[in-house]
């Protein structure tokens, strides 16, 4: 296999700037635990205020901030009502059963955004045979609704039809930032209708790892004895702590390049026999596209592709997704569909 040397497979595999290596390198540490390392402590302290929140906590990864969450917002049998192309309900490894003891109730969202009547009606009358219904879960933006950006007024609907039967709210804010570069809404404004609120370091703003979780003082008292007992806990984590400052500093604008170069992506794609844009509206950094036209698989197709060095996810049949970030230019962008259109091409 040839040496992969556009990976569209994700924006989590972004590698860290020379300037945030720099700041990696150059930055101020104590022990993370007593409360006593600087660079994480700014971290928090910048993100709590940028989501409207009174404090916050530095994580080693966003399914930690939400398993978390739950487990506070949860006790176990209760139910988290959530999309259902939800990550917690996919891709965490069935950590809200293991960790929250939480039931999952998946809601049929249009590209993983539901609507406040949806949310009325999931909730479960109080009758003891019934699971009790206590979290609802936003993920902004959706990833496998291809990016979709959660319009302000449908989290305020959402939240607002919860917080009527009683429900904590809770934002996977994996990609929030991404929504916020695109929409112009500030992330506090996203945040606001919510209990708990997080952002990913690792994806698009291109932090080698870590997450940052928001709340009340009292919810993130709590959330640092979650972190101690789910193994979160961390000593001079201001080395790590340092690239997401970083990254606020200097990767949100630029987010704008990557919706840019998916959509200059989407058009290319669109133009090859064989490939459907699926959904055709791309709203932020993810592209999915569907190549059963040409009859080969999306397996298929990745193969071919990491032979001539690109990378692209397949997500089962016909379906791939491809993911712009900081480490693909637009001209690396081009290039990939260049290679998706030899990849199709009919061979002998």
């Amino acid at each position: 296999m040839a040496d992969i040397s556009i990976d569209l497979f994700s924006d989590t595999n972004t590698r860290p700037t020379a300037g945030m290596r720099r700041a990696i390198a150059e930055a101020e540490v104590g022990n993370e635990q007593a409360g006593e390392d600087p660079t994480v402590n700014r971290l928090c302290d910048r993100v709590a205020e940028l989501l409207g929140k009174e404090a916050a906590v530095f994580l080693p990864s966003g399914t930690m901030c939400n398993e978390i969450a739950y487990r506070i917002h949860c006790r176990p049998g209760d139910e988290i009502i959530l999309d259902k192309s939800a990550h917690p309900l996919h891709f965490e490894a069935g950590a809200p059963a293991a960790l929250a003891g939480a039931m999952l109730r998946p809601l049929d969202g249009r590209r993983g955004i539901f609507t406040g009547r949806q949310v009325t009606e999931a909730v479960r009358p109080p009758w003891r045979h019934f699971p009790r219904s206590r979290v609802l879960s936003i993920e902004q933006t959706c990833n496998m609704g291809g990016g979709a950006i959660w319009p302000l007024e449908s989290v305020r609907e959402a939240a607002g039809a919860a917080r009527e039967a009683g429900l904590a709210v809770h934002m996977d804010g994996a990609r929030l930032l991404n929504a916020v570069v695109a929409t112009g809404v500030p992330a506090a404004d996203y945040a606001a209708p919510c209990d708990s609120a997080w952002i990913d370091l690792s994806k698009g703003l291109g932090a080698p790892v870590g997450a940052v979780l928001a709340g009340s003082a009292a919810f993130i008292d709590e959330a640092w004895r979650w972190k101690q007992q789910f193994g979160g806990a961390m000593r001079q984590a201001g080395i790590i702590a340092a690239a997401g400052v970083y990254a606020l500093d200097h990767h949100v604008d630029r987010l704008a390049e990557d919706h840019a170069n998916a959509r200059s992506l989407a058009r290319a794609l669109a133009e090859i026999p064989g490939v459907a844009i699926e959904p055709a509206e791309v709203e932020t950094n993810i592209v999915f596209f569907d190549v059963s036209g040409s009859g080969l698989t999306g397996d298929a197709v990745a193969r071919r592709l990491a032979a001539e060095g690109v990378r692209i996810g397949a997500m089962g049949g016909g379906v791939m997704r491809a993911v712009t970030h900081l480490d693909v230019s637009a001209a690396q962008v081009a290039e990939a569909a260049a290679a998706v259109r030899r990849a199709l091409a009919p061979r002998g």
